[in-house]
C-alpha cells in the first residue's frame, strides 16, 4: 500500500511550525479526527515519548498509543503506533524558505492492520486519511497564521 503524502507551505519560521505540531495536547485543534491527546510519560519531549490519541475512526471513537521514533527539531519527527488494530506511521518535515521566515511543511502517513485492523486500514482508514491530511494541512497552516488575531 502506498504512503498518504500531503505538503503545504506556511507563513511561519521553521521552530514555530515544529513547537506547535510537536505539543500534544494541541492534536486536535488541528487534526479534525482527534479527540484529545495527552503524553504518557514526564521529562524531555523526544525519541521514546508515548502519547494517547482519541480519535474518531469511521463511528467509532478509538485510543492509540504513540512512540516518537524520530526527533530532529525543527526539521523532522517521526511517530508509530504501538497498541491496537491500526497502527499509524507518521513522518513529517519542515522545510524553511524565504530566508527562513516560512515554511513547507510535508506530512506522509500509512498504516499497518493487525486483526480486524486488516480490514480496517483499506476500507475506513485510508480514505479517511486520503480526505483528512489536506484539511489537517489547511488547519495547522490557518491556526499558525493567525495566532493572536
Amino acid at each position: 500500500m502506498s504512503t498518504i503524502r500531503q505538503s503545504i507551505d506556511v507563513d511561519r519560521r521553521p521552530e514555530d511550525v515544529y513547537d506547535y505540531v510537536m505539543d500534544t495536547p494541541r492534536m486536535p485543534e488541528w487534526q479534525l479526527s482527534a479527540v484529545s491527546a495527552e503524553r504518557l510519560d514526564e521529562g524531555p519531549f523526544g525519541i521514546g515519548s508515548r502519547f494517547r490519541v482519541t480519535r474518531h475512526v469511521g463511528r467509532r471513537v478509538m485510543p492509540m498509543t504513540m512512540e516518537v521514533v524520530e526527533y530532529d527539531p525543527p526539521h523532522t519527527w517521526g511517530m508509530r503506533g504501538v497498541d491496537g488494530p491500526v497502527r499509524a506511521r507518521v513522518h513529517g518535515e519542515v522545510e524553511p524558505f524565504d530566508e527562513g521566515q516560512r515554511s513547507h511543511v510535508t506530512i506522509e502517513v500509512d498504516f499497518e492492520g493487525h486483526g480486524v485492523g486488516k480490514v480496517l486500514v483499506p476500507l475506513v482508514m485510508r480514505p479517511q486519511v486520503r480526505k483528512e491530511l489536506p484539511r489537517n494541512e489547511q488547519l495547522l497552516k490557518d491556526r499558525l497564521e493567525h495566532v493572536g488575531e
